[in-house]
């Protein structure tokens, strides 16, 4: 690979490695496996990069790649997964008790809900842009996002509540 081309991608990596660290934390629960799927995804961006420079949004490329490699890691482990015991917040958080019952609950979701839930509200996109990347049909999102919040709101109980309060 041309040196232009690979500074490019470290330009790249090292401006996004944060971001991405950030929304695969919130799909996984993990501090380690976020770390995984993070390097994993940067290293299929390398391996691609030709390609994904190319991309209309190479923000939105490099999440779609994120969210892949999750939901493919999560099938291989489908039946030797383990709980994910979420990380206290950080000093100075605002509210870790809601923090650390959020992570726990999303914890609980399908891999692909969870993916769903973490892009359309954490992430803040669209119904389509999510159905997009996940390559399925916006209805498909409306439904499952709705069947998420229900199973959130379930999980959560009292501390919804506090989750819902601004």
């Amino acid at each position: 690979m041309p040196p232009e081309i690979r500074l490019d991608f470290e330009a790249y990596a090292r401006a996004r490695q944060q971001q991405l660290f950030r929304t695969a934390y919130l799909l996984c629960g993990d501090t380690d496996r976020a770390q995984d799927l993070t390097q994993t995804t940067l290293t299929k961006l390398f391996q691609n990069w030709r390609r994904a420079s190319r991309a209309d949004n190479l923000d939105a490329y490099a999440k779609t790649a994120l969210i892949r490699t999750f939901l493919s890691e999560q099938r291989s482990r489908r039946r030797e997964r383990e709980l994910h015991t979420p990380i206290a917040a950080g000093p100075g958080a605002d509210r870790p008790e809601v923090r650390i019952a959020l992570l726990a609950a999303l914890a609980e979701l399908a891999p692909k809900a969870r993916a769903m839930v973490v892009l359309r509200y954490w992430e803040d996109q669209t119904v389509e842009s999510v159905a997009a990347q996940l390559r399925c049909r916006p209805g498909t999102v409306k439904s499952t996002c709705s069947r998420a919040l229900t199973r959130l709101r379930e999980i959560l109980g009292d501390a919804a509540i506090y989750v819902t309060e601004g």
